[in-house]
């Protein structure tokens, strides 16, 4: 199944570009869902038919959706409560009725993430298109599944699982009680839930499509999200510029707006239409003169239909193999700022940051007998230095 994830600076027509992707895709007989995390009904208003909490038919191929954040909340809270009902009492705690829940900041793009796993793994469509909240709020979101495993295997490592049997008298001897097995349970059903989340945003045939008015802050924000999509591992396959207007007008008014974008246009093509990253097209989509509203409007956009997926991004180890004999780790990133580059070791973990994104990535097995040595950027890419601990590497390496 293809899996295409929209996302870009607020306001420059994402959902605009999602519908009509969606719609454009269910024309050429693809069994198409769009999905949006959006409060109001953008998507509806775009598609010229409202969509609410569950899946309504948009057009012959098109289903839309947006899920209700709300009650996958109070259901997860609720069940919380059960599951933890002997340490409540002992607090004295109150217990919360499930009409009483309102949805915490960040529900619905859970809710979000649990209805693209379901999606996927349903099999009942052939593409899905998710109208994703504006970068990098996109971003974060997309890092969330494999930030928060981080973190349950930390707090709760599965090993520690198996000592249940050891429980009580462990707790005796640590003088502190220890973890009930329904908090192992939990933690692990959570976990699974996540990985599902995970691999599909890992699957080759997921990508994210960027969305940008071409013009200086545009320019920035498209930048950022492409460095930011590239230190998750996660594949660009397409920039749309979008209500690009008319290269000839004789409105002089609107002749520096023209000449504006038009500069932005070509510094994305020499950096993503033909330079280091041109298997990224950009595609430019023209200004109607007007919000575009119901299906005559969306088709009329030249937006990019699904296609292939690109390539997966890899991180690659190299060797060296000269007179110092380090070994290399190759970390595409483009857009990156030399200056908000930072590397941090930390056990068999690298912490690499990048402006405002951070991610903790395991290191290769090979690289965990090394120490770093040095990093530098060329062209998009951070190449890190690694040398061999005499005391780790195997002797006649």
């Amino acid at each position: 199944m293809r899996s295409i994830l929209i996302t870009g600076p607020g306001g420059s027509g994402r959902t605009t570009v999602a519908a009509a992707t969606a719609l454009a895709a269910a024309r050429d007989g693809a069994r198409t869902l769009v999905l949006s995390a959006d409060g109001t009904d953008s998507l509806g208003a775009v598609l010229g038919v409202p969509t609410g909490t569950g899946p309504v038919e948009a057009a012959p191929g098109l289903t839309a959706w947006r899920p209700d954040a709300a009650e996958g909340f109070r259901a997860d809270l609720v069940a919380l409560q059960e599951r933890a009902a002997t340490a409540l009492d002992l607090l004295g705690a109150a217990r919360l009725d499930a009409e009483e829940l309102t949805p915490l900041p960040g529900a619905g793009e859970l809710a979000l993430l649990r209805a693209l796993r379901d999606a996927v793994l349903s099999e009942a469509y052939d593409l899905l298109v998710v109208d994703l909240p504006p970068a990098p709020h996109a971003l974060d979101l997309l890092a969330l599944p494999e930030e928060l495993r981080r973190y349950l295997r930390r707090l709760l490592p599965p090993e520690r699982q198996a000592a249940r049997a050891l429980r009580p008298m462990l707790g005796r001897l640590a003088g502190v009680p220890m973890p009930a097995g329904w908090l192992y349970e939990t933690a692990a059903r959570w976990d699974a839930e996540l990985a599902a989340v995970q691999a599909v945003l890992a699957e080759r045939a997921t990508t994210v499509r960027l969305v940008a008015e071409p013009g200086p802050a545009g320019a920035d924000q498209v930048r950022t999200a492409a460095t930011g999509l590239a230190l998750r591992g996660l594949r660009l396959d397409a920039l749309v510029a979008n209500r690009v207007l008319p290269c000839t007008t004789g409105d002089t008014w609107l002749a520096g707006a023209v000449a504006q974008q038009r500069k932005t246009l070509e510094e994305w093509q020499d950096t993503y239409g033909s330079g280091p990253d041109a298997s990224v097209p950009v595609r430019e989509v023209a200004h109607l003169g007007r919000d575009p509203r119901g299906g005559d409007d969306l088709l009329a956009l030249d937006v990019p239909g699904a296609g292939p997926a690109p390539a997966p991004v890899e991180w690659p180890v190299a060797d060296r193999l000269l007179d110092d004999g380090e070994l290399i780790w190759h970390l595409p990133l483009p857009g990156a700022i030399r200056e908000e580059l930072d590397l941090l070791r930390r056990g068999d973990e690298l912490v690499v940051t990048a402006g405002r994104f951070r991610r903790i990535v395991p290191l290769p097995s090979a690289l965990r007998r090394c120490t770093v040595s040095g990093a530098s950027l060329r062209e998009g890419e951070l190449r890190i230095r690694f040398a061999p601990d005499p005391e780790l590497w195997p002797k006649g390496r």
